[in-house]
């Protein structure tokens, strides 16, 4: 029961965030006079546009209710006007409360294999790297180390790619514009945590950027979801120069969820020749590092 309820408050505190962004004249609704204590629409109206009561849509929020049908979550996340990742993850944590399994394995394998490893040195001079399904690096080419300058001056537990961007004075430097990234980093960590809300390795990590970022516990309670496979970001590289650079996500089959990163520009582009300096500038180093086992490449 203790299981049960914690995945129906995780789907309930879903629904309460994702209400609060909902005004009512985006649904048809009046907003009302005077000024309203609820951000957002109120239980009773977001009840009422799905077609069920309130009392069920409480218990729903509060994580009482952890049965919902398809209909019912069909008819909230119209409400909720939800599209796409958002409204795939309705879905998810609604499968979740009810006490499906989730596809994912229970325990991430963090070691690389050896085929993925010799994939990253295959790439060059394209920057690419193997992260876990909470953006720990776990390996990475010469070229991405150089992209992700400062990165490798913590611990090999640190190196988590949000950390980076909201911990790291470099990595708050080097993304163009950096609210934008930040934005959708959170939003694909909200993503990824709802099939384990309570992993050790994503509360730990959710916990000290609470703490310690309040920029990231803002992003964080906005509950937004976006599943990332692929797109473009800008760098403001301390040694490179201006760059921006299109990335694509492929995850990695029986990983426990690791995924590679591998990132490109256009052929004859300045975009190309910035990123080939990141290539030029270490050209002894040969191999990709991987964590936990022994280094494949002097550091």
């Amino acid at each position: 029961m203790a299981a049960a309820d914690a995945r129906g408050t995780e789907l309930g505190r879903y629904l309460k965030a994702r209400r609060a962004q909902v005004r009512p004249q985006d649904v048809g609704l009046p907003a009302g006079a005077g000024l309203r204590r609820t951000p957002g629409l109120r239980r009773e109206e977001l009840a009422a546009l799905a077609g069920v009561s309130v009392d069920y849509y409480i218990r729903l929020e509060r994580g009482r209710e952890t049965n919902p049908s398809p209909a019912v979550v069909d008819a909230l996340g119209r409400a909720l006007r939800l599209r796409g990742d958002a409204y795939e993850r309705l879905h998810e944590l609604a499968e979740l409360a009810s006490g499906r399994p989730s596809e994912l394995p229970a325990t991430p394998d963090d070691t690389v294999r050896d085929s993925v490893l010799r994939m990253l040195e295959s790439v060059r001079p394209l920057p690419a790297y193997v992260v876990t399904r909470y953006n720990r690096v776990l390996a990475a080419n010469p070229p991405a180390r150089r992209l992700l300058t400062g990165l490798w001056d913590w611990p090999e537990e640190r190196r988590n790619l949000t950390r980076y961007l909201f911990l790291h004075p470099v990595g708050r430097t080097l993304y163009e514009p950096w609210e934008e990234t930040v934005a959708r980093s959170v939003a694909h960590l909200r993503a990824v945590a709802g099939a384990d809300p309570d992993d050790p390795e994503l509360t730990a990590l959710v916990g000290e950027l609470v703490l310690k970022s309040p920029e990231f516990a803002t992003l964080w309670e906005r509950y937004d979801v976006c599943e990332r496979g692929g797109g473009q970001k800008t760098f403001r590289h301390p040694e490179a120069g201006l760059m921006t650079l299109t990335y694509e996500v492929m995850r990695l089959a029986r990983s426990g969820g690791q995924r590679m990163v591998v990132y490109q520009a256009v052929p004859g582009t300045a975009d190309e020749e910035a990123m080939l300096r990141l290539e030029s500038a270490d050209p002894a180093r040969r191999q990709p590092e991987a964590a936990g086992r022994p280094r494949l490449q002097a550091l």
